[in-house]
């Protein structure tokens, strides 16, 4: 016998338009129902005496029923009382419901619509990078951190009447102060005037060593990057300003105990500036820029091999940087030269071998009008230096040809040499009778 009234059953049957159902199966679905019931209250229960409560809620019902992967119920969690109307079927057989509450259609029409809500979205941000908050707009501003430094203590502190009287904090006081010590902003001048010193030798080796060996300089890394930016910005035609803050990015880059990682992306854009910019150093010796861009192409490979770990996509951005210097006509000789040499550096023979020597074809006739013009010789001749120089790295990283190959550049190879990599190039390989390298040129 079930403690739950088959009658129940037989009116929802009816309600669905189930009519005369079996007495067994009525039975049979009051037990049921009586057990999923008691495992509802069960689950509910539990809740209860999680959440330390001794009253069971219409929420513990709701986790309950989500818990048992049941739908749940809707529009009974309201602070309103239910109230509950009767209705008389016939004779001694009583129905009661909840009255719903009359609302007027008009008046819901004529109504404004409510806002619409926001979807829910997630992001994330560096709350602090060592210690120190980066400026984006999740985190509180300078200002922001200043007024809430200025402001008056206590419970009932009133910062503007604490000013006016005289007795509030309100003197401005620099942001950097709460960052850096005393020592670190001494340490910070020194190192950078010593760098910049023309004239002293000794002092630009000490603040370098300094720079690559001390471990304290966590805090310093921001300012020394945001520095060398400037610098490079404000000083393209100063070759020796130029050479020393690439000295100095090599110098943090090769600290082990430095985390630079974080720094890198703004670290690049100095470095390429000096390896692929147009005019470097303005009317200075030409030994001197080439010596500059030969110093940013060791500096990015270094950086491609020692962060292309934490940054996947930093080496590829680096290449097709520099592939793209390389392939533009319109740039000077001096801009592609850091470019060969900035690829070689970042990828390797590999690099070489897919991006450069396929070019090479075309590229041959702007060098050839180059090396024609007086003025831009000088420069078109190290370029093609450097592309001899990056075209042999592929034979150091290839065994030794097998017997069987000609000892010298025959007129047959020279002339499949120039229709691959243009008459310069190929000439310049024929008179150094690099047999090997020719064949891998062709090869690759």
């Amino acid at each position: 016998m079930s403690v739950w009234n088959p009658d129940n059953i037989r009116d929802v049957a009816e309600s669905v338009g189930i009519n005369n159902l079996n007495h067994d199966v009525t039975e049979n679905l009051a037990r049921d129902v009586e057990y999923r019931v008691a495992q509802v209250l069960e689950e509910a229960l539990k809740s209860m005496r999680h959440a330390k409560r001794t009253v069971l809620t219409t929420q513990d019902i709701s986790l309950a029923l989500r818990n048992l992967d049941v739908e749940p119920l809707y529009g009974y969690e309201s602070l309103r009382p239910l109230r509950f109307g009767e209705a008389s079927l016939g004779p001694g057989q009583p129905l009661f419901y909840v009255e719903d509450e009359e609302v007027d259609f008009e008046k819901l029409i004529n109504a404004p619509l409510p806002k619409v809500p926001r979807e829910i979205s997630f992001t994330g941000h560096w709350l602090a990078v060592e210690g120190v908050q980066p400026s984006i707009s999740q985190n509180p501003t300078a200002s922001d951190s200043r007024n809430l430094e200025l402001a008056s203590k206590g419970p009932n502190a009133n910062s503007t009447l604490a000013a006016m009287s005289g007795s509030g904090d309100v003197a401005v006081k620099p942001l950097v102060k709460h960052v850096l010590s005393k020592e670190l902003q001494l340490y910070f001048e020194k190192v950078c005037s010593a760098i910049l010193d023309e004239n002293s030798e000794e002092f630009r080796t000490s603040g370098y060593s300094s720079l690559r060996e001390d471990p304290g300089l966590h805090q310093l890394v921001p300012y020394f990057i945001q520095f060398i930016a400037e610098k490079v910005t404000h000083s393209l035609k100063d070759i020796f300003v130029l050479t020393q803050v690439m000295h100095m990015a090599e110098a943090l880059v090769q600290n082990s105990s430095l985390y630079v990682d974080p720094y890198v992306a703004s670290l690049v854009p100095s470095i390429l500036t000096c390896l692929i910019g147009r005019q470097l150093g303005g009317a200075a010796d030409l030994t001197e820029q080439f010596a500059l861009r030969d110093l940013a192409a060791t500096l990015l490979g270094l950086i491609a091999k020692k962060y292309s770990h934490s940054a996947h996509m930093l080496k590829p951005r680096l290449v097709r940087s520099c592939l793209k210097a390389f392939l533009d006509p319109a740039k000077p000789f001096g801009a592609h030269y850091g470019a060969i040499i900035g690829m070689q550096a970042v990828g390797g023979a590999e690099v070489v071998r897919v991006l450069i020597i396929p070019n090479l074809g075309e590229y041959s006739k702007l060098l050839e009008d180059g090396i024609e013009d007086s003025a831009r010789r000088p420069a078109a001749e190290r370029v093609l230096t450097a592309l001899v120089a990056v075209l042999a790295s592929l034979r150091d990283s290839q065994t030794s040809l097998a017997n069987g190959h000609p000892a010298t550049v025959n007129e047959e190879l020279r002339s499949k040499l120039t229709d691959k990599v243009g008459d310069l190039i190929a000439s310049r390989i024929a008179e150094a009778n690099e047999v090997q390298l020719a064949h891998i040129i062709l090869e690759a």
